[in-house]
């Protein structure tokens, strides 16, 4: 774990989250600061700083049919969802561990800004 990484200590349960789900390799928790009736983040439990550093496949696809696993737990699937990987500082990348935000529970517009 890097030093000081927030998601990190999210997963060694150093700080509280609302976890929605989990799995050997990943962790779904409700985003604090949600920007639709359902917000959750999705991370994988092993540190890796951003989408652009992301070279394990397997670890890419399983978070991605996970978060479609905890949207459907979640009652969105049947609407729809929006499904966000910000990248880096220009891609709005706030906490450097890879995280998927899922968004859903009204409808989303587009461009998203």
């Amino acid at each position: 774990m890097p030093d000081g990484c927030l998601f990190c200590k999210i997963v060694a349960r150093e700080i509280p989250a609302t976890i929605v789900a989990e799995s050997d390799d990943a962790l779904a928790f409700r985003d604090i600061n949600p920007a639709a009736p359902v917000h959750f983040l999705v991370i994988p439990k092993a540190h890796h700083d951003s989408l652009a550093l992301a070279d394990d496949e397997a670890l890419l696809g399983h978070l991605m049919a996970f978060a479609a696993k905890v949207a459907s737990q979640e009652g969105i699937s049947e609407n729809g969802y929006r499904t966000v990987v910000n990248t880096r500082r220009d891609g709005g990348q706030t906490v450097d561990h890879l995280h998927l935000h899922v968004l859903g529970g009204r409808r989303m517009t587009w461009p998203p800004g």
